[in-house]
């Protein structure tokens, strides 16, 4: 039946607005994730930026390191598309859809509405037909009956004139009702027909026609949203290919050689290489002799100079951790040299002398490095706590003066600030002296007081460090000229039997410690190497003492002593046989325990 018909198309065109829906649905989950994706390639290009101010942010100066650096920035880039495609798929796809799926829904309830009200349109004028139909036959029938007692009447004698007159009466009345049933029944059904022909063959057709039409729109709309759906993602890969374009060009930009050079130019020390080692000839009664560079660290008859560990020579092998290096190379194996032989074992009131012993062979000291650990830091580490010392001393040469350099840039730029602030503060302090309603120019003369004095602190500190600055790029240049120098024989005595803490300490015969920096093969006075301990007050005086050798303090950091001299102790022995003397404010410097005999002041030695 049409009912039946209507009831398919309304189920039909539900299930097509559902699948809109769900299309919607879908569109709109494909937004949220593009979302979310964008947003998380966004929180891991932000993961792996460098940070300000801080150690990785140097580290990306190499290429490689540069390259990456584009690379999370163009996935930032990269987010940023996926961000267009959720926006437009949005604005496009779904809110265009929401709005036309409302539209849609009032379409085809106005289009049922029209169908509903067309049926009952037809239903009421079946119902008059069949009314107009039913009063015909009523008529007729009560027209029969009248007609048959008229009849009746008049063939009956006994009845009376006025009877059958009244019965032919009757009977023509209800004949004239009949007739006028006939006629109203015949005037409804060709209305019904006309009606019926109009609702079949005009009305229900222009609605189906019209729902038809609403559902190919539908149909229509979803596929070009669909299509949309692409081309929002198409838009936006040629900007996604320019990103990865940029990508493979930074990859291309890497030069291995660049970086490597790069870090030959941050870590190169200014050093030389050691030299070969000698033959040692272990034949012969002599004594063994050692060149300059021998890895024993020794010296000869006391004068000759320091080899490995000294502050005039390089850095041994780059690969192999200082501390153990040290333990092989220097002061556990470099005592002071012995009083004269003419003194007896008595006649040394600060302990005996060691007796000689025969140089370790080379292999029990590589045996020996393998398994040292490493030693505490006894001079700079009970000194200033473990920091590095102010003027960078614990760095190789290049390296010093790169940090020194970098230092007084900085102070610089700090001082060009405060003299910003103090230019800025005195025209301040004309305005107000102009214009005194603006404000009291005497308020301003404490904090351009305080400017005055922070920019000179800065001088000084520039000075300061500008003097390290100047000597250490002196010392980098007059190595470049001078001749390597020859050490002399030196004959290994006890070297195991030294305490362990002087290996992290300079001893004064140049042994180089694990911050002390090896600088230049040129003589340097005392002053020169207690400023590699960054002493800004000279050490107070613990005592006195009396020289009982001659002593000539030709190497660092050492001091030369007469016999029977009296000298103030600024530094006792620390177990590796040397002692801190001072003869003046100018001269100071170690010379052998073993040499001198020490008076400690009671107090200082408490305290």
């Amino acid at each position: 039946s049409l009912q039946d018909q209507f009831d398919n198309l309304e189920k039909h065109t539900q299930w097509g607005i559902d699948v809109l829906e769900k299309y919607i649905k879908f569109v709109k989950e494909r937004t949220e994730i593009e979302l979310s994706y964008a947003k998380q390639l966004r929180n891991l290009s932000k993961k792996y930026q460098p940070k300000k101010n801080s150690k990785e942010e140097e580290e990306y100066r190499y290429t490689s390191t540069r390259a990456f650096l584009a690379t999370l920035n163009e996935m930032n880039d990269y987010a940023g598309q996926h961000e267009v495609i959720s926006e437009n798929m949005t604005s496009l796809i779904t809110a265009e859809l929401t709005r036309y799926v409302q539209e849609l829904k009032q379409e085809r309830k106005s289009h049922f509405h029209d169908g509903r009200k067309a049926q009952q349109h037809i239903e009421t004028c079946w119902k008059q037909l069949e009314a107009s139909k039913r009063r015909f036959e009523r008529d007729c029938k009560e027209a029969d009956r009248a007609q048959q007692y008229f009849e009746k009447m008049d063939a009956d004698i006994n009845v009376t004139k006025a009877d059958v007159e009244k019965a032919r009466q009757q009977a023509q009345l209800r004949h004239q009702m009949a007739e006028d049933s006939k006629a109203e029944y015949s005037s409804t059904l060709q209305k019904f027909n006309s009606e019926q022909h109009e609702h079949y063959y005009t009305h229900i057709p222009n609605i189906f026609q019209k729902i038809q039409e609403m559902e190919e729109r539908r149909i229509v709309r979803i596929g070009e949203s669909m299509k949309t759906f692409a081309e929002v993602d198409r838009q936006v890969i040629p900007i996604i290919g320019k990103c990865l374009d940029e990508i493979t060009k930074a990859a291309e930009s890497v030069d291995h050689k660049n970086d490597s050079q790069m870090v030959i130019e941050a870590f190169k020390s200014g050093f030389e290489p050691p030299g070969d080692v000698d033959f040692e000839d272990f034949t012969q009664p002599m004594k063994r002799t050692v060149s300059e560079s021998s890895l024993s660290n020794s010296r000869g008859d006391g004068k000759s100079e320091p080899k490995f560990g000294s502050k005039s020579k390089g850095k041994l092998w780059p690969f192999i951790k200082k501390n153990k290096l040290m333990s092989l190379l220097t002061s556990p194996h470099q005592p002071p040299p012995p009083p004269p032989a003419s003194a007896s074992p008595s006649a040394v009131p600060n302990g005996p002398q060691s007796p000689k012993q025969q140089k370790e062979p080379l292999s029990h000291r590589f045996n020996e490095f393998m398994t040292s650990k490493p030693k505490i830091h006894c001079f700079r580490s009970l000194k200033r706590g473990g920091a590095g010392p102010e003027d960078f001393s614990n760095l190789p040469p290049e390296q010093r003066r790169k940090k020194l350099q970098q230092k007084v840039d900085e102070l610089n730029r700090d001082i060009q600030k405060e003299m910003d602030s103090r230019d800025a503060l005195t025209k301040m302090k004309d305005v107000y002296i102009k214009n005194p309603q603006m404000g009291d120019a005497a308020s301003v003369d404490h904090r351009l007081a305080e400017l005055g004095q922070n920019i000179e602190k800065l001088r000084l500190e520039v000075q300061k460090f500008e003097g390290w600055l100047a000597e250490v790029e002196g010392r980098l240049s007059a190595r470049t000229e001078q001749p390597r120098r020859q050490s002399g024989v030196y004959e290994a005595q006890n070297p195991s039997g030294v305490n362990s803490c002087a290996q992290d300490r300079e001893s004064p015969d140049g042994s180089y410690t694990e911050e002390q920096s090896q600088e230049t093969e040129m003589k340097v006075p005392a002053t020169d190497f207690d400023d590699e301990f960054d002493d800004e007050e000279p050490l107070p005086t613990i005592g006195t003492c009396k020289a009982l050798y001659t002593f000539e303090g030709q190497n660092e950091g050492t001091i030369s002593v007469a016999e029977g001299e009296m000298l103030y102790v600024i530094e006792e022995d620390k177990g590796d046989g040397w002692t801190r003397i001072r003869r003046n404010e100018d001269e100071e410097g170690y010379v052998p325990t073993s040499y001198v005999e020490v008076y400690l002041d009671k107090n200082a030695k408490g305290a």
